[in-house]
């Protein structure tokens, strides 16, 4: 009789402790994108405008991201570590593909996968861009060989700059604010050339 006692608190003991995990991983991930948010929050507003980035003689790297973006977000801390190192010889812009203000720029550069990243020379001229997630070595690289000049423009309208795919976020590029578009949050890999 003991035994049948036993048995039966187990079940809902194994419950109880299906659920703390289920409550742990789902507060751990909860936690992670928060940070993600306030991180691309905090880079937003610590941007450079795209304006003065494009006509101050320094390099730029410009990033089409969204908030929603969970690419963006998991990119945001390696990210804001890189804007750090690198902020007195690189400027960075931002521009939220939700904005419609942006929309010109999301046509010109062609955006459709975020997060997009899109490197210039002092000039302001195109010397690359590379879709998706990235480690963060690659951008350092790419912004030191920048720095370094020994990256230049190609005049066949391609980029010297492309890097290995990495996990994006899809967009609508008719109506990057249209929270009613097909899935947004589905993720895809691509290497754009421009």
């Amino acid at each position: 009789m003991a035994q049948e006692k036993s048995s039966g608190n187990k079940l809902p003991n194994i419950i109880v402790a299906i659920t703390a995990i289920m409550l742990a991983i789902a507060l751990f991930f909860g936690l992670k994108t928060q940070q993600g948010d306030a991180a691309l929050a905090a880079q937003a507003q610590a941007a450079t405008p795209i304006s003065v980035a494009l006509t101050n003689g320094k390099p730029t790297l410009m990033e089409f991201y969204a908030d929603w973006c969970t690419s963006c977000q998991a990119m945001a801390p390696s990210l804001a570590k890189v804007k750090k190192d690198y902020a007195q010889t690189v400027n960075f812009a931002m521009l939220n593909v939700d904005n419609t203000k942006w929309l010109p720029e999301i046509e010109k550069y062609r955006v459709d996968g975020i997060p997009h990243f899109i490197f210039f020379d002092q000039e302001g001229t195109v010397l690359g861009e590379v879709i998706g997630e990235q480690p963060d070595s690659v951008v350092r690289s790419s912004l030191d060989e920048i720095i370094a000049g020994r990256i230049k423009p190609i005049s066949d309208n391609s980029t010297a700059i492309q890097h290995a795919e990495g996990q994006t976020s899809k967009m609508s590029p008719a109506a990057p604010s249209s929270p009613k578009s097909s899935d947004p949050r589905g993720h895809g890999a691509q290497v754009k050339a421009s």
